[in-house]
């Protein structure tokens, strides 16, 4: 358990170092570099390109290179954009974030093959549900990864509180706050002070260094995963061409659970687009000026972190389907009150509410969608994992792409009317697993994965 628990732990920190710096610079994009659009403009190409690394990318670098040197080269696409950030312009900025998003996909693959490789290794020698420890060891890792937006946020909040220059918001200014925003550029509406290049450039050396550290980590204390599956499929299967690898992930949808699947990964998507977006830009810039977007977000992180670890233990008590009722329960509530809420300064305790809560709902959906991915698909980890990266990205790209085009108060709508649709889907996916296996966990049942060539079994 020990050297199980050490490597899970030298990821864990590995992704805090990593998402430390980049967590900070997703969040400061749009104001660091508001010109032209160039800020969103980058984030829409990084998981434009993290759509396009999901397709094809993690079997083949998982299957030539193994988990540990994937997640090593993929960490070291995340340090290029932050360098491309210290001369940041179309020609730098955007090769970067293409760089990025190439190795996004890979990097998470790698990961959660890593995690449910070495959670069912344990299980198997300590006669345990595999389940069981595999949501215990996403919840270790949700729980100190969630934490770099706590550290990213605090960084920039420190350093850019040098240069804040608070103005008082007006009740004229106010009325544009909330679902019913006017659709202005709110950051306007504070009076906060351009930072200086100076700061910029060392809250950036701050970050690249981390992300140089994340690397270093991983390089030296992460043992190679070995798994007797891997060993066969390595004696066993030549190795996959560059087609058969990139229909794999395409391949895996002919899984009718994977399809199931797709609007619950979606969701991800949209709920954490929403938050980092719309809630913090016509709620809280808008209301109490840019300064307060760091604390709030840490708000969001702390709660994040903590429930990641207490759901990914008290998993094997209450089960799956209880605590996703209770984050779609909780994130319901949240939207139907942010429909109705209109902010004002006086009411300060409240923003921090809806963080707190979006976190505790958060962590649900990302410690038991993996979770349950691992479960499902234990024979076609990297092709499942990679559909979850696939799904969630459009996600992304869907809610950046409206953010500017639609006011809050639709997006609201559009966000229920999905999480709605996903909790449908994901109680099929239920049904079918209690139909074809009512005493054997579907994952062990070849036959029940779905119509997958040998070729393409992971």
């Amino acid at each position: 358990m020990e050297r199980n628990l050490k490597n899970v732990l030298v990821i864990s920190f590995g992704f805090l170092l990593l998402f430390t710096a980049y967590g900070g610079l997703q969040s400061l994009q749009s104001s660091l570099h508001s010109e032209e659009g160039l800020g969103v403009a980058s984030l829409s190409v990084v998981y434009a390109a993290l759509i396009l690394s999901s397709m094809f990318l993690p079997p083949i670098l998982i299957k030539k290179l193994g988990c540990k040197w994937t997640i090593t080269g993929s960490m070291c696409c995340y340090i290029a954009f932050s360098l491309g950030n210290f001369y940041a312009s179309w020609y730098t900025l955007i090769p970067t974030s293409v760089i990025l998003g190439l190795g996004g996909a890979p990097l998470w693959s790698a990961k959660c093959t890593y995690l449910t490789i070495a959670g069912n290794s344990y299980a198997e020698k300590a006669g345990k549900n595999g389940k069981d420890i595999i949501n215990q060891y996403f919840g270790v890792f949700f729980l100190i990864f969630q934490s770099s937006g706590i550290w990213g946020n605090l960084i920039s909040s420190l350093i850019f509180s040098q240069a804040s220059n608070k103005a008082e918001i007006s009740e004229e200014n106010l009325a544009c706050c909330g679902a019913y925003d006017c659709m202005t550029d709110t950051t306007n509406t504070t009076g906060s002070a351009e930072p200086s290049n100076s700061l910029i450039y060392t809250l950036l050396g701050i970050y690249t260094a981390s992300g140089v550290l994340a690397v270093l980590l991983i390089v030296i204390f992460l043992d190679q995963i070995k798994s007797d599956q891997a060993e066969t499929e390595k004696e066993v299967l030549e190795t996959p061409s560059f087609c058969s690898t990139f229909l794999a992930t395409f391949q895996h949808l002919k899984d009718k659970r994977q399809c199931l699947l797709i609007p619950l990964t979606m969701y991800s998507g949209f709920e954490q687009g929403f938050l980092s977006g719309d809630y913090t830009k016509s709620y809280v810039t808008c209301a109490l000026g840019i300064h307060y977007v760091g604390y709030v977000m840490i708000c969001f992180s702390s709660v994040n972190s903590l429930c990641s670890l207490l759901f990914g233990k008290i998993s094997q008590f209450t089960g799956r389907k209880l605590l996703f009722a209770l984050a779609a329960v909780t994130n319901t509530a949240c939207i139907v009150a942010l429909l109705l809420w209109k902010p004002h300064p006086k009411q300060l305790a409240v923003f921090f509410v809806f963080p707190a809560l979006w976190g505790l709902s958060d962590a649900i959906w990302q410690t038991q969608t993996n979770g349950l991915y691992g479960i499902l698909f234990e024979k076609h980890k990297e092709a499942a994992f990679a559909n979850y990266r696939l799904w969630e990205s459009f996600g992304f790209v869907i809610a950046f792409g409206y953010s500017t085009k639609l006011q809050v108060y639709i997006k609201l709508y559009i966000l229920l009317s999905v999480l709605v649709l996903s909790m449908v889907t994901y109680g099929a996916v239920e049904y079918l697993e209690a139909k074809s296996s009512p005493g054997t966990p579907t994952a062990t049942k070849k036959e029940n994965v779905g119509p997958l060539t040998e070729e393409t079994d992971m």
